[in-house]
């Protein structure tokens, strides 16, 4: 999942401006967290479900964040 669908999620949530930045202003914004927000790790479950048998039962990330307990007032 994209980084930038969750931040946009979050911000709707919280109702918030989501704005895109180069790398240089997210470093400048962000300061060392911005080498993570920029970082392209795709990841898989499907060797775990394949070697594992695994099977997730809850819901995914956004479905996960869309709940009260997240973005409690």
């Amino acid at each position: 999942m994209p980084f930038k669908e969750i931040a946009t999620f979050i911000g709707r949530r919280l109702n918030m401006p989501v704005v895109s930045l180069s790398p240089e202003e997210a470093a400048a914004h962000f300061g060392w967290f911005a080498m993570f927000a920029a970082m392209d790790v795709p990841a898989s479950s499907e060797r775990a479900r394949r070697l594992l048998g695994w099977k997730p039962e809850e819901v995914g990330l956004i479905a996960d964040l869309d709940t009260d307990g997240y973005f409690r007032n």
